[in-house]
């Protein structure tokens, strides 16, 4: 079937379903373009939370429909693909975070939404890469602050704020793939252009930056910039967005190893395949779903 015949497929099962679709900006360029809303986490859940729907087909990774559900309890909430899942979440369990807990008792433990229901329900309060030095600056200074599982966006977090955090070795494969050097080597081969990054990116990365901002943030920023050439440090499928919403500007991507397998498996097929079927659908249990909504909805009222 032609991305035409798929594309009307789809509007129609919408219609059928009272169906929204939402996609991460860091999705299949078709993906985005068929979606209803995209955006980054924070944006997402915040659509989630606000929609009419009864269906929302969820276009990204198992933790973001994970989060949809959780906010929104009395819709159904679809992933074309099960398998879309994050490495970073899979970094820490439950188990390993109860041990890290008791050994610092007072902490905070602040847990980045890029985890797994079961990880959220047993933190205080989540964040999204957008608004991560805001959450954390709620924190009173005396307090222990446990960052839950992205150690590069908390050691960002930690410099911005001037505070040592407790940092979980977890990280980002892909974004861990955007490496200084290759930077450095498009900066001297386009030394007038600007160079922005994801603050999932290493350390020495971001220290190169001339901006760092949520995928949210970078769309907005390089719309507003005078700057013609743009250095993109992050998962490649926000270049699409950029080039739509920015023509007359070029984007250049720092690495093409910077591509999450994962949040390419959603199609335009398997999305049809979805709303045609029903499947498959994404429950979080009612005692973990409770509790990580109130992680979530703490981060929301700070937003």
């Amino acid at each position: 079937m032609s991305d035409e015949r798929l594309l009307e497929r789809l509007r129609e099962l919408k219609r059928q379903r009272n169906a929204v679709v939402l996609a991460h900006n860091y999705q299949r360029g078709e993906v985005q373009d068929a979606a209803d809303f995209t955006g980054d986490s924070l944006g997402l859940s915040q659509e989630a939370a606000k929609t009419t729907a009864d269906v929302i087909l969820f276009c990204g990774v198992h933790f973001m429909a994970e989060t949809a559900a959780i906010i929104c309890p009395g819709k159904t909430v679809l992933i074309p693909d099960p398998n879309a899942g994050c490495p970073m979440a899979n970094m820490v369990t439950p188990r390993e975070l109860a041990a890290m807990k008791a050994k610092h008792p007072d902490a905070v433990v602040v847990t980045y939404v890029n985890s797994s229901a079961a990880i959220k329900a047993m933190s205080d309060i989540c964040c999204t890469s957008a608004n991560a030095v805001k959450v954390v600056a709620t924190i009173p200074p005396g307090r222990e602050v446990l960052f839950v599982p992205d150690q590069s966006l908390g050691d960002y977090v930690a410099k911005q704020l001037g505070r040592p955090l407790i940092l979980w070795p977890g990280y980002c494969p892909t974004h861990h793939h955007i490496l200084a050097r290759d930077v450095q080597a498009l900066k001297a081969e386009h030394p007038d252009a600007l160079f922005i990054c994801h603050p999932e990116c290493t350390g020495d990365v971001v220290a190169l930056a001339d901006k760092v901002a949520s995928t949210s943030g970078m769309v907005k920023w390089c719309k507003e910039t005078p700057a013609k050439t743009i250095i993109v440090g992050t998962e490649i499928g926000l270049l699409h967005r950029l080039r739509k919403d920015s023509p007359g500007k070029t984007f250049l991507e720092v690495s093409p190893l910077a591509d999450c397998p994962n949040m390419k498996l959603n199609t335009l097929e398997k999305m049809v395949w979805a709303l045609e079927d029903m499947e498959y659908r994404v429950t979080v249990p009612p005692e973990v779903a409770g509790l990580a909504r109130r992680a979530i909805e703490k981060m929301l009222e700070i937003t």
